[in-house]
């Protein structure tokens, strides 16, 4: 009589017939085994963060809960290495080949600087900016909808950003006619930037005054300066040494009764007037949105730049009160927020 072939252990079991204690036993080994397996062959992602001159406090408390919402574990299933030399470019290019040199899969280089350093380094590791500042024309892609090599990400502007500020500036402080902008000529891509400030304020009447800062040293300098030419308002960027200078700006503006108008948030909530900036919280998601798809398997050339579409106005009013600065309804109606 020929035999029939044995069916699983769990058809076995199903209807009821008898089992080798040995068969069950392998089997409920095998079964304890496979999350353990499954476990160990899990991808764990490693990211490296480089600057010199965004802090890690800053990057750790919005990216690390934007990469949690999209499934991250810190620590787990993606480790971030944070490569970070304050205002210091040498050292910087010595922590990026330590990142290159790991292998990890991406680099988050924020604002033009890092990303110049992170691209001599590598033209394989993919390299997400976050601040990027008029990208194409400093050459870190070749453009916004095509980068075309290893470096994509996000950009702090978009078409008609300055001109968006000498605006504010325009319907806030009564009979505006010069603007002095307090910039920094060897930050990368601020030149660029400028020009567009220029062109901008040259299409509504007012005259520019540009005040350059190139070391700290040069804050006092500057206000002397201004302190002599009197301009009506003052426009800050908020790039690399003026940012580390920004308390001193804020309380030297404040001395002058000079109206300014910031690049970042933060200096309107240390006291400064007002700012108009890309919305940080839109930002980082679509950077971080940026990330996974890399991380996915996307390749940076292939995903465009991606500029802001909501901006945030925020508005000190102590400070206007200081300055004997009445803010027309219309501004404060179009206020994100106003600090009282």
């Amino acid at each position: 009589m020929r035999r029939q072939p044995r069916l699983s252990f769990f058809v076995d079991y199903a209807i009821g017939r008898p089992i080798a204690r040995r068969r069950v036993i392998g089997g409920l080994v095998a079964f304890s085994v496979l999350p353990s397996a499954l476990a160990q062959t899990t991808r764990v992602y490693r990211i490296g963060v480089l600057s010199q001159w965004v802090t890690r406090d800053y990057i750790a408390s919005r990216l690390e809960p934007a990469l949690r919402q999209r499934g991250y574990e810190i620590g787990r299933s993606i480790v971030i290495d944070y490569r970070l030399a304050p205002n210091d470019p040498q050292r910087l290019a010595t922590l990026g080949a330590e990142l290159v040199a790991t292998k990890v899969d991406v680099i988050i280089a924020p604002t033009n600087p890092d990303v110049l350093v992170a691209k001599r380094l590598t033209s394989s590791i993919p390299i997400v900016m976050l601040f990027g500042l008029v990208p194409v024309e400093v050459g870190l892609v070749q453009s916004l909808a095509h980068p075309g090599g290893n470096v994509t990400g996000t950009t702090v502007q978009g078409p008609g950003f300055a001109g968006k500020f000498l605006e504010l500036l325009r319907d806030t402080v009564p009979n505006l006619r010069r603007v002095a902008l307090m910039w920094e000529p060897d930050y990368s891509g601020i030149t660029h930037y400028a020009e567009i400030v220029v062109t901008a304020a040259r299409s509504m009447g007012l005259e520019l005054i540009r005040v350059p800062i190139r070391s700290p040293d040069d804050v006092d300098a500057a206000f002397s300066r201004l302190s002599v030419s009197r301009p009506d308002a003052l426009f800050v960027s908020a790039t690399g040494v003026i940012e580390l200078q920004m308390a001193h700006v804020i309380e030297s503006a404040a001395r002058l009764r000079l109206p300014a108008i910031y690049g970042s948030k933060s200096a309107v909530i240390s006291g400064g007037l007002m700012s108009y900036t890309a919305n940080q919280t839109e930002l980082v998601s679509r950077h971080t949105a940026i990330v996974d798809r890399i991380l996915k398997g996307a390749r940076p050339a292939d995903i465009p730049v991606e500029e802001p579409t909501t901006f945030e106005l925020v508005i000190n009013l102590k400070t206007a009160r200081a300055l004997g600065l009445v803010i027309p309804q219309d501004v404060l109606l179009r206020a994100d927020e106003v600090i009282r």
